[in-house]
C-alpha cells in the first residue's frame, strides 16, 4: 500500500433523536473490513456536512434540497407537548392545539416541527436550543411542543408529555448527495431498507458456475422409487405367496384313535 492509499470507511450524520445503533450493528458485521464512523449533528448541520462532503451520508429531518440530495423517508414521529408534571394538560391522555391557546410555548431556535404559526402565546424570547426550552418548561414558565424523540432525549424527572394531536410531525430521512452515490452508500440503504446480505440489490454475491449448477441441481432432485416390472415378483413376494399356496395344498391330519380290527 503506498502513502496516497487511504483505508475505506464510512462516515454517518445523525441528527438528535435518531439512533442509528442498530444500523450501525448490522454494517459492522457485515462489513466487518470497513470502519463506520458517526457524527451527531444538529438538524441545521446535517446537510451542510453532507453537501462538503464530511460525511457519506446522514439521517436527517425533512425537508431538505431534493435538487442537491436523495432521500429515503423513513417515518414520522409522534408530537408531543412537554409540561411539567403537576400541571393540568397531564389529566389527559392527549391534546390538540387548542388545549394550547392559552398557554406560553417556547419555540426554539432550533425547532425541527414545520409551523406555519406556532399555536399558544409566544414567550418573551426564543431559547437558542431545545435544551435550553426544557430547562424554562422545567422552571415553570412555558410549554415546549417537540417530537416524542426529543422529548425522551431530554427527559427530566419533573416533566412529562402528552401526544398533540393536530400538530406537523417531523420526519426522518436518510440522505446522502445524489452525485455521490458511491457503493458504499448503497451498502447502508440495504441495511437500513431490511435486505439481507445475499440481495440482489445489495453487493452481487459470487455466482457458482454453469457447471457446478447442474450438479448441484441433480443432487437436488428427488430420487423416485424404482418398480419393479410388470409379472416379476419381488424375492420377498415370492417367498410370501410360496408360504401361502404350501398352507393350502397341505391337508389337516385326522384326530381321533383308529379302528381296531375285529
Amino acid at each position: 500500500m503506498t502513502g496516497s492509499e487511504e483505508t475505506p470507511s464510512f462516515r454517518l450524520a445523525y441528527v438528535p433523536g435518531v439512533t442509528p445503533a442498530k444500523w450501525a450493528r448490522i454494517w459492522n458485521e457485515r462489513l466487518p473490513d470497513i470502519p463506520l464512523t458517526l457524527h451527531q449533528v444538529t438538524a441545521a448541520e446535517a446537510p451542510e456536512l453532507l453537501r462538503a462532503g464530511d460525511a457519506d451520508a446522514g439521517f436527517v429531518r425533512l425537508p431538505v434540497d431534493r435538487t442537491f440530495f436523495s432521500a429515503i423517508p423513513l417515518y414520522s414521529e409522534t408530537t408531543v407537548v412537554v409540561v411539567p408534571k403537576d400541571h393540568v394538560i397531564t389529566a389527559a391522555e392527549e391534546v390538540t392545539v387548542a388545549d394550547l391557546a392559552d398557554e406560553v410555548l417556547f419555540h426554539p431556535l432550533d425547532d425541527v416541527l414545520d409551523w406555519d404559526a406556532p399555536p399558544g402565546e409566544p414567550a418573551f424570547e426564543r431559547p437558542a436550543t431545545t435544551e435550553d426550552a426544557v430547562e424554562l418548561v422545567a422552571a415553570g414558565v412555558g410549554l415546549l411542543v417537540v417530537p416524542q424523540s426529543l422529548a425522551r432525549l431530554h427527559h427530566r424527572r419533573d416533566l412529562t408529555y402528552r401526544p398533540l394531536t393536530d400538530a406537523p410531525q417531523s420526519t426522518v430521512a436518510l440522505s446522502w448527495p445524489e452525485e455521490a452515490t458511491t457503493e458504499l452508500v448503497e451498502d447502508f440503504i440495504g441495511i437500513v431498507r431490511g435486505r439481507t446480505v445475499n440481495s440482489t440489490r445489495g453487493r452481487q454475491a459470487a455466482q457458482p458456475s454453469q457447471s457446478a449448477q447442474a450438479a448441484q441441481g441433480s443432487q437436488d432432485k428427488p430420487k423416485r422409487a424404482q418398480k419393479p416390472a410388470a409379472g416379476k415378483a419381488t424375492p420377498a413376494g415370492r417367498t410370501a405367496r410360496a408360504r401361502a399356496t404350501g398352507a393350502k395344498s397341505a391337508k389337516p391330519a385326522k384326530r381321533g384313535m383308529p379302528r381296531r380290527r375285529s
